[in-house]
């Protein structure tokens, strides 16, 4: 259940177990937001120094991640 702080609400099953949770847009686009720049900062750790990009180009790659989402 929810208490005043808490933007989350659990699914439960039959056996009071908690089996979903359920969030308001605003807490999901933030996580959301966090996992994509988690994602991103992997991707450029793995990189090499040859698939480096340029600043804008890394800002234009990003940019269409963005927009597919």
């Amino acid at each position: 259940m929810s208490n005043g702080k808490d933007k989350k609400k659990y699914i439960t099953d039959s056996e009071k177990r908690k089996i979903a949770v359920q969030l308001d847009i605003k807490t999901y686009k933030k996580i959301e937001e966090v996992l994509e720049n988690y994602g991103l900062v992997q991707l450029i750790k793995e990189s090499s120094k040859e698939d480096s990009f340029k600043v804008q180009e890394a800002k234009e790659y990003y940019n269409k991640l963005s927009k597919k989402a």
